[in-house]
């Protein structure tokens, strides 16, 4: 195996998923239809969003973003896997490598921040509804936006950062079909504690705020469901959760076990298949978690498809 170091490296090899050349074709045929359909989905949730007036709202505002990142993160990680099942070349640049890791992680984490936001959105409007329209105001609203993007720069600069200044002189044979972190660990010939401590600080820290903001919001909601005496009350509360919570135990579920972990507890096969998941599949289950479980946003796609005008528009966001 070639030794390498930091000043040598001009590029690493991706391994991908599977060295069958039939595996590979029906991998890159199955991920470009995910990829086509998650394309089709977080922009078409963006369109209705953007175009029906109706929708105009706090929840559907944070649920743009949310499609935005979706499709992002998503695009940053299917073009080049699909290039490196569908072709030989398995190369990446070390600039390159880097630059995937960084916008993947970015996006990652402003995900996990824009989750929280809206949790907080659902909580005050089921447990503070005349307030909601004060307290989510379009300033409110643009402002936890901005935080999540802000978190999430800072959340994946240092960690990056901090990898990128190892030297790498084991190979540059990277086991993943993305550039993850501890793949990249691996291939350093220097200890790794500092680079590691940054990782789980950084995620721990975004990961345990996020989470503790959900279990509030969401205990909080709980109780006040609890109250109401009706029960097709409880089911319309109950029901704006729903969708939100299916799509957090999804996301976190992976994440959680992908990262929060010991570099020396890394199993390829096993966190391959979660990477996959969180990569590529869930930017394509958000759309549809949102979308089917939404009346809402069902009438808008037909209005929007049959051309017809909404209601009287609300404020914009």
């Amino acid at each position: 195996m070639r030794t390498w170091n930091n000043t040598e490296v001009s590029n690493f090899i991706l391994m991908g998923l599977t060295d069958s050349g039939e595996m590979q074709l029906a991998l890159s045929l199955l991920f470009l239809l995910i990829y086509l359909i998650t394309l089709l989905g977080n922009l078409g949730m963006i369109m209705i969003i953007c175009v029906d007036h109706q929708l105009h709202t706090p929840m559907y505002f944070f649920l743009t973003h949310l499609s935005f990142i979706d499709l992002s993160y998503s695009s940053v990680i299917t073009p080049k896997t699909l290039t490196n099942l569908l072709t030989s070349s398995k190369s990446i640049s070390f600039l390159g490598c880097f630059t995937q890791m960084y916008f993947f992680a970015f996006f990652a984490s402003s995900e996990i921040c824009l989750l929280s936001a809206m949790a907080y959105d659902r909580y005050v409007a089921i447990c503070n509804p005349l307030q909601y329209p004060v307290i989510m105001s379009s300033r409110c609203c643009w402002a936890l936006i901005a935080g999540t993007y802000m978190i999430g720069f800072v959340d994946c600069s240092f960690p990056v950062l901090s990898i990128a200044r190892l030297p790498f002189c084991l190979s540059n044979v990277i086991l993943h079909f993305f550039c993850d972190v501890f793949p990249i660990l691996a291939l350093s010939c220097n200890d790794t504690f500092i680079p590691e401590i940054v990782v789980y600080i950084m995620a721990g820290y975004t990961l345990l705020l996020s989470l503790l903001t959900m279990s509030w919001s969401y205990v909080s909601i709980l109780s006040t469901i609890l109250k109401i005496k009706s029960t097709s009350g409880k089911q319309k509360a109950f029901s704006t959760c729903a969708s939100h919570l299916l799509g957090v135990t999804i996301f976190y579920g992976t994440i959680i076990f992908t990262y929060l972990k010991p570099k020396k507890s890394y199993s390829l096969g096993k966190d391959q298949v979660a990477s996959v998941f969180y990569t590529i599949v869930i930017p394509m289950l958000n759309p549809l978690i949102y979308s089917l479980r939404n009346k809402e946003v069902k009438s808008a796609f037909f209005r929007v498809v049959q051309k017809k005008g909404g209601s009287k528009p609300l404020k914009r966001y």
